[in-house]
């Protein structure tokens, strides 16, 4: 099991910008492909971006393509998510995962999340 911690919310106003931490232990974070998630109040938890185990390949939804960027360290056991020119819509709990990078599923535990709210 790898263990999850999430980092980085706040409120911000609509065009801000924040950056999110997931900082993972417990397995070899290296092997694992990561991906951060969203869930706004009285909604479906839904995929963010995706990132693979060597941060080659990376993937999102596209609401918020040219917007988030999703990066790695692996050797802090670390996975962000850079989020620019934020909108009212991105409000919601973020979550990091471990994922399978083809199908964006979540395959194991998920960290506590972190509040993310953008004002008008």
């Amino acid at each position: 099991q790898v263990q999850l911690v999430e980092s980085g919310g706040g409120l911000v106003q609509a065009g801000g910008s924040l950056r999110l931490s997931c900082v993972a232990s417990g397995r070899t974070f290296s092997n694992y492909d990561m991906g951060w998630f969203r869930q706004a109040p009285g909604k479906e938890r839904e995929f963010v971006a995706a990132i693979s185990w060597s941060g080659r390949l990376i993937k999102y939804v596209d609401s918020v393509k040219g917007r988030f960027t999703i990066s790695r360290d692996n050797a802090k056991t670390t996975v962000y998510l850079q989020m620019n020119s934020l909108k009212p819509e991105d409000t919601a709990v973020y979550y990091c995962a471990v994922v399978d990078f083809a199908t964006r599923i979540s395959t194991g535990s998920w960290g506590q999340g972190t509040q993310v709210t953008v004002s008008s």
